[in-house]
């Protein structure tokens, strides 16, 4: 919790203040800002480059919003900046408006901040401001945890900035420095309003020089230091300012909309047309976030991408009730297994925005039904209109969009790639493959366990008792509220089948779901029968987890996203967009190791 003391910010938990009582936003200039040269520095910044400062201690994120203005009055068009933070006990919403609210200076970067801020979950957030020219990944998990999983030789400027190292000592420790100077490279800066003995010798022995130098305020001195290792920043990013992408459903429109927003020339190619014509088609999807108890690798990526993807949707699809409606998800114990699965989910702490926990009587409140089983209530859920947020991803103007364009050969050539199909010919230097099962097709991906998986969902008339239903329905399938008289209902699930085909059988699990574990729905429906249905073929692979990131020299993906791609396209196409361009990762790097196609594809077929 917040308090408050002599009206400035204070943390109870260490027995500190956030910022000096002198002025925090001066304190914040002269000891972060000024003590990392950082307006000479972006000055000095060329188109395409990017600049990388890592924090310890968001708390108010005070120094990231005076950072973002001065990038935003001193860096050239064309580059952009990471931000990458650290906050273990994050503030409430209405505490953090509070305490950004004493710098009114800075009120319109706050606003963009805080509108991101209701969607922030455990774990590594990735939100982009300025039309992505800015960038902040706060990771909300212990310092110790986050930092080494940076990558090496990333960080240009470090701000140093935990709580008082009396009062923190774990924000200081030898771990913490070794981490720091591991992404450090030869020419990366830091700076600390402290000037305790031992952080400055912790530092030295990291491999940093510092001197001690006039601090803030009553703050008689400060330090600022550079890491000693000759090692240039570690890049490695395409200089190629033109780019193919394969694919025009969630993943392929994604991945072109991050690369546009980083100065690059998209050229879309679709088979269609026209944009999401196969899996990403459905009249409305739902964001539905599942993940279990033990949050493996795939769990921990997915949670990371929900919260991603309501940021993303904020931007591109804001909630109007005709494409985008947040009307909140019951997933319900309708099956012991699903019972077991929300008692362990349920014992586990969990931010209320993101998810709840309700019984019987609380989730029928929430459904305007009555409901067998309680179960988790997550209070942004919701649905959307998928081949509408592909059309908004892909209206980017650095986006060229060729549709019925079928990729049929993807050949290496002596720099870089050719792309051809019927009456076209593409040469590029980078290519991203975005076109789910179909990239089996093309040469790099042939054996590659690229499984299809047939879905239907089915089109139901409403009721008007069945038009109460207020919120998304989940146990084996789901029910979304009625919208122009109609619900949607799904989806089957049929491997190794590609066909496309309504079939009254798929009709009929449909409907038996909502029989079985909304018996309540089932009944205002009036067992109406279904007035018509979709089929589509979504791409998985062994695991579940989709593949995301470079497969080779100046080759990338994004596929298998499964029946998840409207909450993972959006955080896949920024590890793509990232890798293609030497830029901070939105994730830590066991998570990128569990997406790597090169990491877990080295053999293809196994």
């Amino acid at each position: 919790m917040l308090a408050w003391k002599d009206g400035q910010p204070y943390s109870e938990r260490y027995g500190d203040v956030y910022f000096s009582s002198d002025s925090g936003l001066e304190e914040t200039r002269h000891v972060f800002l000024q003590g990392n040269d950082l307006v000479q520095r972006f000055a000095a910044l060329g188109a395409g480059d990017s600049f990388c400062i890592a924090e310890t201690g968001f708390g108010t994120g005070l120094n990231f919003l005076c950072a973002w203005q001065l990038f935003e009055a001193h860096a050239p068009q064309g580059a952009s900046l990471d931000f990458f933070s650290v906050e273990l006990f994050p503030l409430g919403d209405e505490e953090l408006r509070a305490a950004l609210a004493l710098w009114p200076a800075l009120g319109r970067y706050a606003e963009a901040m805080l509108a991101f801020w209701r969607r922030r979950v455990p774990g590594w957030n990735r939100w982009s401001f300025a039309g992505g020219r800015v960038r902040l990944t706060l990771a909300m998990e212990d310092v110790a945890q986050a930092l080494p999983q940076l990558p090496e030789r990333c960080v240009d400027a470090w701000f140093l900035d935990g709580f008082s190292p009396a009062k923190n000592p774990e924000m200081w420790g030898d771990g913490v420095l070794s981490a720091i100077a591991r992404a450090s490279h030869g020419g990366t800066t830091l700076a600390t309003y402290t000037s305790a003995g031992w952080v400055r010798r912790g530092l030295q022995q990291a491999g940093f020089t510092v001197q001690r130098v006039p601090g803030y305020g009553r703050k008689r001195e400060m330090v600022r230091g550079q890491f000693l290792a000759s090692a240039p920043a570690s890049r490695g990013g395409a200089t190629s300012r033109n780019v193919l992408v394969i694919g025009g459903g969630l993943a392929g429109c994604a991945v072109a909309r991050a690369l546009a927003q980083r100065g690059i020339q998209v050229t879309l190619l679709e088979r269609s047309p026209q944009l999401a014509s196969a899996a990403s088609g459905n009249p409305r999807g739902i964001l539905h976030a599942r993940f279990g108890a033990g949050m493996n690798a795939l769990h921990r990526f997915v949670l990371a991408a929900y919260g991603h993807a309501l940021a993303l949707l904020d931007e591109v699809s804001p909630v109007d009730g005709k494409y985008r409606a947040e009307c909140g998800l019951l997933q319900l114990a309708g099956t012991e297994e699903e019972a077991k699965r929300i008692v362990r989910l349920a014992a586990q702490e969990w931010p209320p925005h993101l998810l709840q926990t309700v019984d019987a009587k609380q989730a029928g409140h929430l459904a305007g039904l009555p409901m067998a089983h309680g179960g988790l209530w997550f209070p942004a859920g919701g649905w959307v209109v998928p081949p509408e947020v592909c059309a908004r991803l892909a209206g980017h103007p650095d986006i060229e969009l060729r549709l019925e364009s079928e990729v049929t050969s993807l050949q290496r050539t002596a720099s870089g790639w050719r792309v051809g199909g019927e009456g076209f010919a593409f040469d590029a230097e980078q290519v991203v493959v975005c076109c789910a099962h179909q990239a089996k097709a093309l040469a790099p991906f042939a054996g590659w366990p690229l499984q299809p998986v047939r879905g239907q969902i089915s089109l139901l008339p409403s009721t008007p008792e069945s038009e109460r239903l207020k919120t998304v329905l989940c146990v084996d399938g789901y029910c979304a509220p009625a919208v122009a008289g109609v619900h949607v209902a799904g989806a089957t699930s049929s491997f190794d089948d590609d066909a496309l085909d309504i079939r009254a059988a798929d009709h009929a699990v449909n409907l038996g779901r909502i029989d079985a574990h909304m018996p309540s729905l089932y009944r205002a429906l009036g067992g109406a029968a279904p007035v018509s249905g979709r089929a589509g073929v979504r791409c998985s692979v062994p695991g579940a987890t989709p593949l995301a990131g470079k497969v080779e020299e100046g080759l990338y993906c994004s596929l298998a996203h499964g029946t998840r791609g409207l909450l993972t396209a959006g955080l896949a196409a920024e590890v793509v967009a990232a890798q293609m361009c030497g830029q901070l990762p939105p994730l830590p790097q066991e998570l990128l190791d569990a997406l790597s196609p090169s990491q877990r594809l080295r053999n293809k077929g196994k």
